[in-house]
């Protein structure tokens, strides 16, 4: 449900408005909003003092940023109440202290990575040239060039002797060795003054030359291999050590900080509020939106800190005003989980219906009923397990890690429902049988209840909308009710046609259906019955419901038929597992989106009023959503 909102207004002495910002803020419900016309009252500003404080906590802020970005992962805060000014004191000269030390190790190892990353690079080439210099040549002074030729040139090889043998006669060598890659190696040893042409050579048969790094070039490639691989060594322990000693920075500074990080937030939060609240010449006003079960604490808290001298006072608002108010949504434990697949939209507009013990029902169901496969419903839970251990509490990947679970269970109960592990394997191997029918044979069955939950959710779509409009507009919400009756009222006549239901019903259903079209042509005009038919072509997409319950089957199916056919049970069992997984990734994937599709387009369209804005309290950060 949406919680019923109250706008208050705080007021008292102008010289305790620091004070009572620090309580509503240690309260966290209150969320702050400017103040309205209100005689005298205007808004203050910050004056130079306070402008300079919010800019040394904003730099104190930089400082702790940099030293918790460097120091990983952060836990969230352990701080059970408000810092004294003592403690921000010291906090701050402890930021600025660390900062330096943690830019510096932060650069050196990002210059070691670096280093370790271009000897990494080079290491293959200059190994294999280093060696085919020290063994093979003869020549003690010689211009050395490196080329690497691919996989598909061996040709090349010949080619470039025979160039370099025309153009500098035997004032050359030429070294090649092939390395693990399949690329061919080659060392060219040359005297200076053909050096020019040579170059011209190589450019002519648009072969790689790979230069000795900048910081080895002043050695020989004899003395620099082994000095690369040396460095290689001293590399990985500088880094170790300076991984050392962030590692200890961190264990010793980074709870403190993260402590320290969330006070100077508040503060500047605390700060910030100032210019949100107005003021007299003695007094103050702050104006905002609390729960309404939350009014009589914020009225007793606030009365209790300042000894009566500060007022809250209920401000008393005309219906269409209240759509200004934030949504909280509030419901049972069992279902809050599903408040996230409305994250993916804006919130439901205050007032308005909260479709989430709608959602809690069906989008499990649609699930169940595509995927309907026990062994798939399994393999989800080691997945919700892990997305669930790498989330926190109130987040909404948790959220979708609790909703996956449900997803699964429904997968495992109508996969006991069409009998089905691995596709048609239970059946095999297994002896499981079909409680209600085989979807990979009774595609009408599978059909009609697809059509049927359609039927159903659409329906329960255009009442919820009947619900929302009528506090609104009577005639739009007669024109949703008709609509609905309209829909149920070709049901019944279609069915009566078919002999499903009794032919005595056909002709009260067509009389009564004539009605209802009257009434939608008198209330939204043509309009309204065009709407029936973009109605009926809502219910009767829920037909993807069957469509991709079956295709899932049948991949399954196949899986299973090639898996047997192979001949071979390793080979067979390979197979097969790789066809379940592929089936298994879009299993996932697809029947998500398209209960989200359903959800969102044929049943959201009746009634969802996404004009909303979410609740942002005035909060300290350890109490606000998400943390």
């Amino acid at each position: 449900m949406i919680l019923p909102m109250a706008k208050v207004r705080v007021l008292g002495p102008r010289a305790r408005l620091p004070e009572v910002l620090a309580v509503l803020q240690e309260l966290g419900v209150l969320e702050l909003v400017e103040p309205g016309p209100n005689g005298p009252v205007e808004r203050l500003g910050l004056t130079p003092a306070q402008k300079a404080r919010g800019r040394h906590m904003q730099r104190v802020l930089s400082d702790i940023d940099v030293c918790l970005d460097a120091f990983g992962h952060v836990p969230g805060s352990t701080r059970a109440a408000r810092a004294d000014r003592g403690d921000l004191a010291r906090w701050a000269v402890l930021a600025l202290r660390l900062r330096p030390r943690v830019e510096q190790l932060t650069e050196t190892a990002a210059e070691l990575a670096e280093e370790e990353a271009l000897i990494l690079k080079y290491r293959p080439f200059f190994t294999t040239f280093g060696r085919l210099l020290s063994q093979e040549s003869t020549w003690e002074r010689a211009a050395a060039y490196h080329v690497v030729i691919g996989r598909e040139d061996g040709d090349v090889v010949s080619r470039l002797r025979d160039a370099l043998r025309e153009a500098v006669g035997e004032e050359f060598e030429l070294h090649s060795e092939r390395l693990a890659s399949g690329e061919m190696a080659l060392l060219i040893l040359i005297t200076s003054r053909v050096a020019k042409r040579v170059e011209q050579i190589l450019r002519d048969a648009r072969v790689q030359e790979i230069p000795v790094p900048a910081s080895y070039q002043a050695r020989s490639l004899a003395e620099a291999v082994p000095r690369m691989l040396e460095r290689l060594t001293e590399v990985s322990e500088e880094m170790a050590q300076v991984r050392r000693q962030l590692a200890e920075l961190a264990d010793r500074h980074r709870e403190e900080l993260a402590r320290a990080r969330d006070a100077f937030r508040d503060r500047l939060a605390e700060l910030e509020a100032l210019p949100v609240s107005g003021a007299t010449r003695h007094a103050f006003v702050v104006e905002g939106w609390v729960p309404e079960e939350e009014l009589d604490r914020l009225r007793t808290r606030v009365r209790d800190h300042c000894q009566g001298m500060v007022v809250v006072e209920e401000v008393r608002l005309p219906g269409p005003e209240l759509v200004q108010a934030p949504v909280v949504l509030r419901n049972p434990r069992i279902l809050r989980s599903f408040e996230s697949v409305l994250r993916l939209l804006a919130p439901p507009r205050y007032g308005s219906i909260d479709p989430t013990p709608f959602v809690a029902v069906f989008f499990p169901l649609f699930f169940g009923l595509m995927v309907g496969d026990i062994a798939y419903g399994l393999l989800m839970i080691p997945l919700v397990l892990l997305l669930r251990s790498r989330s926190r509490p109130g987040t909404t990947l948790r959220s979708i890690s609790e909703v996956a679970v449900v997803c699964a269970a429904s997968s495992i109960l109508f996969g006991i429902v069409y009998g089905e592990f691995l596709g048609d394997l239970g059946r095999r191997l297994l002896g499981l049988h079909p409680v209600l029918f085989d979807r990979e044979e009774a595609l009408v069955p599978f059909l009609v209840v697809a059509i049927a939950l359609g039927f159903i959710h659409v329906v329960l779509g255009l009442m919820l909308g009947m619900a929302a409009a009528w506090r609104h507009s009577r005639r739009h919400a007669a024109a949703k009710g008709a609509t609905a009756a309209a829909i149920v009222l070709t049901m019944i006549v279609l069915l009566g046609f078919v002999g499903i239901m009794p032919k005595a019903a056909v002709l009260p259903g067509l009389i009564l259906l004539v009605l209802c079209l009257v009434l939608l042509v008198v209330t939204e005009g043509v309009v309204g019955v065009i709407e029936i038919l973009s109605t009926m072509s809502n219910v009767l997409s829920y037909s993807r419901l069957m469509a991709l319950g079956t295709a899932g089957v049948m991949m399954a199916a196949v899986a299973n038929e090639l898996a047997a056919a192979l001949g071979s049970l390793l080979l067979g069992i390979v197979v097969g597992l790789l066809f379940h997984t592929l089936n298994f990734v879009i299993t996932l994937f697809s029947p998500t989106i398209h209960a989200l599709r359903l959800h969102y387009v044929e049943f959201f369209g009746k009634f969802y009023d996404p004009g909303g804005r979410p609740y942002r309290p005035f909060a300290r950060r350890d109490q606000q959503p998400g943390r």
